[in-house]
């Protein structure tokens, strides 16, 4: 991997600075009073149903002023796992019915230096490129460590990957890659003739909340997608549910602090490679400026007993052989793809969003690939990992070449509330 020395040298002047810091950001000021709180709502959800920005949507907006919403809240999902840090460790009674989003805390008043001092190191030393980031210095901490630990110096060297690959002399080429996947599920020319296809089963949220969920996916050539669970046992909890019609997308979440809203930043841009992708024979031409890394291990994101009782799945420690290739999607975005070495399959996708302080992680892994008719495999179990939660899909049936209604695709329906629906 790549090592730049004064990207640490930079690091550590960062956590001299934040040493004493935990970190995250602002949303609101508090309201005066229970009636200027009903004039003045701590969230516009009418601005995050249409397109609003960061500022437009929250209040007292001081850093992050005028980002797409998504972006601002992954840099949300950031700082929390930069930290090792949830949301009721900066937001006053965060998870409770008496949340107060508003409340300017010391954290957060630090937090927004702290995002000035890393716009700065970034602009100064590196040309505006986005080399240090909260992750940088902290990695899971609140405090950073200033010392290197004689485990680390005597061990195993870390397996990160740099985010950005460059192509290794030696490997099989990208296109040799993506042939043997399409190959292994089907072949290019029956791929070629799915258009469409819809999906249904069961999903299971990280902690195993969520229990009982229905999952449906609809999916239409060539780059339309919609997929939703809902909870047949507890109409009152609504849905979720992530849709993109080849322009717009949106997403809708139970326990979202907005809800609902219009995605126009890198999430954006994921929707649209995630309906993509949806039809595998267009691959090549979805991605550009291939590289081929070197070939790694990798191994199932660890989770909960909870979860894994829930999707009925075990998670494995099985470490899998894959070659890696990269390219770029909508809008430039990073897509880091991994290849069983063995069979050719696609077993996990990691995409990187933008936001002002660091990528934003999605990961995507694909499991038990079986033939859904004419010679043609597609993957039954789905985890969707992103920093602000985890679903864990298996699929019973999935049926292709189907009429779906457009409106499918389009902003989420009311949910229902009748039990059973």
């Amino acid at each position: 991997m790549q090592r730049y020395s004064k990207v640490v040298v930079l690091c550590v002047v960062a956590m001299v600075l934040c040493i004493f810091t935990s970190a995250f950001l602002d949303a609101q000021t508090p309201p005066k009073s229970a009636a200027s709180a009903a004039k003045k709502p701590a969230v516009s959800k009418s601005a995050a149903t249409s397109g609003g920005t960061s500022d437009q949507v929250f209040k007292n907006v001081q850093v992050l002023k005028g980002i797409p919403l998504d972006d601002f809240l992954g840099t949300m999902g950031i700082m929390s796992a930069s930290l090792g840090m949830d949301c009721s460790e900066c937001h006053i009674g965060a998870g409770t019915v008496k949340v107060d989003w508003a409340a300017d805390t010391p954290i957060k008043i630090r937090a927004r230096q702290m995002v000035q001092m890393m716009a700065t190191i970034n602009k100064t030393n590196f040309g505006g490129r986005q080399m240090v980031t909260c992750w940088s210095c902290h990695r899971g901490r609140d405090r950073p460590l200033t010392t290197p630990t004689l485990e680390n110096v005597y061990g195993p060297p870390g397996q990160e990957m740099d985010d950005v690959l460059t192509n290794q002399p030696g490997q099989f080429t990208a296109t040799q890659v993506l042939d043997k996947y399409l190959q292994a599920i089907g072949g290019a020319d029956r791929l070629a003739t799915v258009k469409s296809w819809v999906a249904t089963g069961k999903s299971a949220t990280f902690g195993g909340f969520g229990g009982g969920g229905r999952a449906q996916i609809f999916a239409q050539f060539p780059d339309k997608r919609a997929s939703v669970t809902d909870f047949p046992g507890s109409p009152d909890r609504g849905d979720e549910t992530r849709t993109f019609n080849g322009t717009t997308g949106w997403l809708r979440t139970p326990l979202n602090v907005v809800g609902e809203y219009e995605l126009t930043g890198g999430e954006l841009d994921g929707a649209k490679l995630d309906a993509q992708l949806s039809f595998p024979a267009q691959i090549k031409e979805v991605l550009t400026d291939l590289r081929v890394g070197l070939p790694t291990t990798i191994t199932d994101l660890p989770a909960p007993s909870s979860q894994t009782k829930e999707s009925g799945v075990a998670v494995s420690n099985q470490e899998k052989l894959v070659n890696v290739v990269q390219g770029r999607g909508p809008r430039g975005i990073y897509a880091t793809l991994y290849f069983d070495q063995a069979s050719g399959l696609l077993v996990r996708m990691v995409r990187y969003g933008k936001s002002p302080i660091g990528r934003i992680p999605t990961q995507i892994d694909y499991y038990d690939y079986r033939d859904v008719g004419g010679g043609i495999k597609m993957p039954f179990r789905l985890n969707f990992a992103w920093l602000d939660g985890r679903d864990t899909i298996q699929l019973s049936e999935v049926k292709l070449n189907v009429p779906i209604d457009e409106s499918k695709f389009g902003r989420p329906a009311p949910v229902s509330t009748t039990k059973g629906r």
